[in-house]
């Protein structure tokens, strides 16, 4: 008879076939890192079979945005699954979850962006939008303009084209990327500017003349869109300077240049406006959405299309037949029902204007509480995103050395103490992307064990 499954196996088998994402893979299977197995979740608290309950300061991976344990979107799922588990959205196929989401993404999105393409990760709605951007140049009859200029330090996903985009060595690193169609322009990172004399709207000026001599470079005639967050995530939590994306959009608008707005992290609230694109003044011919479409209740993401590229996709297809492009799980039924709920939640508890509010307090108490730190170099952030970068030397901004690890060993600290928040890449970045519900009492934990933990590790 074979043994009963239970959880004092759960470990072995997560070491031996568990194939986890962003891992050591060697030290994993050689057990040199552990394992920690989440089984329960409520408010802005996690908690493992182990029985601790951890505050998680940046909501699973940015995108837990509701809160865990919010009853009305699990039983929307369940009820969907109940009626109808799945059926495809080929050929004009749709469910009422899936039409009713795509008119209140409407509602939310900037004026005139009214269709939205449905994936199921930010990653496969990235590869949605550069396919599409491709399209609309061949229906114009230019087939030369293909091009995609993402950024250093931008994190746009992890598939082939979604991962040439993203601008961090570790995703390009042994895996033959970026693609030839894309190139990589400056971020927008004011605290590592090489001019320390430079003012942000100086250094937002430089950042759009730099991007100029690109599209110079390359030949205009070659660009067919530019991707940005509209606050950089995984690459630091950095918002932009003063002016940077008018100066941007300005030289788009010059060359005829689409531009993508990858709001995967910051779209649905995060930044106290319900998208990131508004809160900056963009002009976005398309959208990224992911996370807090359905706070990842469930898988689901989209591509917002405006009306002059949709005008274009019509025509194409007039002209080629139907669109060759399609997901199995586009518009899935279960991920449209969480959706729906999610975003009602999102207005009947007013999470936007508390992320606004609370972010904003956050931020304040971050930079009171470590802004004159010997080892801070920098405490940035906008709406419910917060990092603080750590440096050897603030005054002559001389930064650790990687072996040291500063960023993990804060972390652990920070993990120790009963906080999670994210030891960001390339660099000794603490990031912080909380739950929407944060109270101020919450913040004012995160901020006394960041300070701890800076101090138990840096004096």
């Amino acid at each position: 008879m074979n043994k009963p499954l239970t959880n004092d196996v759960l470990s072995q088998w997560d070491h031996d076939h568990f194939f986890h994402p962003s891992t050591h893979l060697g030290q994993f299977a050689r057990r040199e890192m552990g394992n920690r197995i989440i089984q329960t979740a409520k408010g802005v608290h996690i908690t493992d079979r182990e029985g601790r309950s951890h505050l998680d300061a940046f909501a699973g991976l940015y995108c837990v945005n509701v809160g865990y344990g919010q009853t009305e979107i699990s039983e929307a799922i369940a009820a969907q699954a109940h009626e109808l588990a799945y059926y495809h959205s080929y050929v004009g196929h749709g469910t009422e979850a899936s039409i009713t989401l795509s008119r209140m993404i409407a509602e939310r999105a900037p004026e005139g962006m009214n269709h939205v393409y449905y994936g199921m990760s930010g990653s496969d709605a990235n590869e949605t939008n550069v396919k599409l951007v491709w399209y609309y140049n061949n229906v114009l009859g230019r087939p030369q303009k293909k091009k995609i200029i993402s950024r250093w330090r931008g994190y746009h996903g992890s598939g082939l084209v979604t991962g040439s985009l993203t601008g961090l060595e570790l995703f390009h690193k042994k895996f033959d990327l970026p693609l030839s169609h894309v190139v990589h322009t400056d971020a927008p990172y004011y605290f590592r500017r090489a001019d320390r004399d430079m003012t942000e709207a100086a250094f937002s000026a430089d950042c759009a003349a730099k991007l100029e001599a690109l599209i110079q470079r390359e030949g205009p005639d070659t660009i067919a869109a530019f991707i940005g967050e509209p606050v950089l995530g995984t690459g630091g939590i950095v918002p932009p300077p003063e002016g940077y994306w008018a100066a941007i959009q300005a030289v788009l608008d010059k060359y005829d240049i689409l531009l993508i707005a990858d709001e995967v992290v910051t779209g649905f609230g995060r930044l106290g406006t319900m998208m990131g694109s508004e809160h900056y003044g963009m002009k976005p011919d398309l959208i990224t959405i992911a996370k807090g479409l359905t706070s990842a209740y469930a898988p689901l993401s989209g591509s917002i299309v405006s009306d002059r590229m949709w005008k274009v996709l019509e025509q194409g297809t007039d002209e080629f037949g139907p669109i060759g492009h399609g997901w199995t799980y586009s518009a899935h039924p279960i991920g449209a029902a969480a959706g729906v709920a999610n975003l009602k939640l999102l207005d009947s508890l007013d999470l936007v204007s508390n992320a606004g509010a609370v972010g904003g307090y956050l931020n304040a108490a971050m930079l009171q509480a470590l802004g004159d730190h010997v080892n801070v170099g920098d405490v940035r952030g906008e709406g419910m995103l917060c990092a603080v970068e750590l440096v050897r030397d603030r005054d002559d901004r001389v930064f650790f050395d990687a072996s040291e690890k500063v960023g993990p060993r804060i972390v652990a600290a920070m993990f120790e103490r009963g906080v999670i928040a994210r030891a960001m890449p390339q660099g000794d970045i603490i990031g912080f992307a909380p739950p929407f519900p944060l109270t101020r009492e919450q913040a004012d934990e995160v901020v006394g064990v960041t300070k701890a933990a800076v101090e138990e590790v840096l004096g």
